[in-house]
């Protein structure tokens, strides 16, 4: 018998689980820290890390304390994170500034310049993750903040994804070419490649923005998976948590990548990991390049299988948006739902309020709800959203099929399929096969799958797996349902071309347009504000004088 630490670093907060290799799932333990978000600028999205520490150090307290475990006890501890989320570092790995979280899309810019180099150029790792940079992706973000941080360059050693900094943080590591990177985040986020020799060369990164140049050496280091130990806790550390030192930290990975392994997946099945955003997680036995998927890496989800991420970069963020609008909160607009039916709302609703991350990889885009009468109420539009969100995982799952990858078995995991029994159908009934749930909640079960692998508990994943992943409830789509979502898929479908992709013809400006003269104008109302205030700053200078 052994007892370990998984950890889930979530956008909104941290869950600390303690797990028993036989009695599965004792305690878990959740604390918030803020998101920080500015009402001028919808792109930033920002995080402490001495937040998340705070808060790390405050879930480990009080999940011991809930499960009655000495911190002895516990023999391993395994954290994932959101990504990309990249911090830039100095000197012994101190922060330059806070995380660019995953859903900061400021470097929008940035990205579509590193797709159009690694187009002119014929970077081949551009095709291993979908053929489009995102602006949610590591070297992005980076750009960004080399040129707007003119004043922090001198200090700058290097950037860490999250997962690599917190690892080496609790491991007392300080020198930056010590830390172990992860194959997960590097190679989804980054461009690395093992087989195309690791990161992009150097002489391609100088023609993105001279800014680059010496990146790749700064960035060097030991790419790991998962299987791998990052370090072992140090006695700081070790005392903070109430833990023993020593333990074994394992190279970390994406949440989403974990999840999925919690959630039971195997070769050859999807996982839908349904939060905040949507992440799609595939395992597959060899590799298939999908154009718009974002991401095809070996060695990622599942150390000796190849990982295939994809996913929505908004679902759970767009239910609580229609609630607050509302004037109420989710759950409360959820009631009734199930007795809803497929397209009664008469709405379709295309789920871009925060971007396409896959398969237009275009953050340009805002939310769109046709079919609007006088009498549509929220509660449609909630459930209009659960299915637009829906019709757009069928769109990523056929250009999967369609380019080879091959669909055995399809998951919803996350924080709102096991409480959300409505989603779970609709997306049966709009996929038309089976969904399957974990009867459990498996969110940082997959952190411990991997700690138990540090502690040499379980030899392989799928052993561990067998003895702790909760069975699954099966949702079966229903044919009339079914039915009526075939009509409806390919009117989204007609819609989701033709106003999605940049270059579509009668469509593809009309939601970058509104979007650039949505900031056109509050920058003229800033101007103005500005203005009045320098006015009035040397009218009260005249006055006093």
């Amino acid at each position: 018998m052994a007892i370990v630490a998984g950890v889930d670093f979530g956008t909104l907060s941290v869950r600390v689980s303690l797990v028993d290799s036989e009695r599965g799932l004792l305690e878990s333990a959740v604390a918030e820290y803020p998101l920080h978000r500015k009402r001028e600028d919808p792109e930033y999205a920002t995080q402490s890390h001495e937040d998340q520490l705070r808060g790390l150090v405050a879930a480990t307290g009080e999940v011991l304390r809930k499960a009655r475990i000495r911190g002895e006890q516990v023999e391993a501890i395994a954290l994932d994170t959101t990504g990309s989320s990249v911090i830039p570092v100095g000197e012994k790995l101190t922060p330059l500034g806070e995380y660019y979280l995953w859903c900061d899309h400021r470097a929008k810019g940035e990205a579509a310049e590193i797709t159009e180099a690694a187009h002119r150029e014929g970077l081949e790792a551009i095709r291993w993750c979908g053929g489009v940079y995102s602006s949610e992706w590591g070297f992005s973000k980076l750009l960004h903040w080399l040129r707007h941080n003119p004043d922090k360059r001198s200090q700058f050693v290097s950037a860490f994804e999250h997962c690599d900094m917190i690892a080496a943080t609790l491991a007392g590591i300080s020198d930056a070419k010590k830390v172990k990177r992860s194959v997960c985040a590097m190679g989804h986020k980054w461009l690395w490649n093992r087989k195309l020799g690791g990161l992009p060369p150097e002489e391609f990164l100088v023609k993105v923005d001279p800014l680059l140049a010496g990146i790749g050496e700064k960035l060097a280091g030991e790419y790991a998976t998962s299987d791998q130990i990052a370090g072992r806790l140090s006695p700081h550390w070790a005392e903070k948590l109430g833990l023993k030192a020593g333990i074994p930290i394992p190279v970390g990975a994406f949440d989403a990548h974990w999840d999925a392994i919690g959630a039971g997946c195997r070769t050859d099945d999807v996982v839908n990991v349904v939060g905040t955003s949507t992440c799609i997680i595939g395992i597959t036995p060899s590799v298939n390049l999908v154009p718009g998927v974002c991401g095809v890496v070996e060695g990622s989800v599942h150390p000796l299988r190849t990982g295939i991420e994809a996913g929505l970069s908004a679902v759970g963020d767009i239910f609580s948006a229609i609630s607050t609008r509302a004037a109420t909160d989710v759950q409360t607009l959820s009631q009734g739902l199930e007795k809803y039916r497929a397209g009664q709302t008469g709405l379709l609703r295309l789920t871009w309020d925060n971007g396409d991350r896959t398969v237009l990889v275009n953050p340009n885009l805002r939310g769109i709800t046709l079919g609007w009468n006088l009498q549509s109420t929220a509660q449609d539009e909630l459930f209009a959203a659960i299915e637009g969100t829906a019709l757009h995982t069928r769109v990523i799952l056929d250009r999967m099929e369609k380019h080879g990858v091959d669909i055995r078995r399809i998951i919803n995991a996350g924080g709102i399929p096991p409480k959300n029994e409505v989603l779970n159908q609709v997306y049966a009934n709009v996929l038309g096969r089976p969904v399957l749930v974990p009867s459990k909640s498996v969110t940082s079960l997959g952190s411990a799958i991997f700690a138990f692998l540090a502690a040499g508990t379980f030899k392989t994943i799928e052993e561990a797996q067998d003895k702790i992943c909760p069975p699954h409830k099966v949702y079966r789509p229903n044919p009339s349902e079914q039915s009526i979502y075939d009509e409806l898929y390919t009117l989204y479908s007609k819609l989701y071309f033709a106003f999605g992709p940049p270059d579509a013809k009668e469509f593809g400006d009309v939601l970058p347009k509104l979007i650039q003269l949505a900031g056109f104008g509050e920058q003229k109302r800033r101007e103005k504000s500005e203005g009045a205030n320098r006015g009035n700053k040397v009218a009260l200078r005249s006055a006093g004088d």
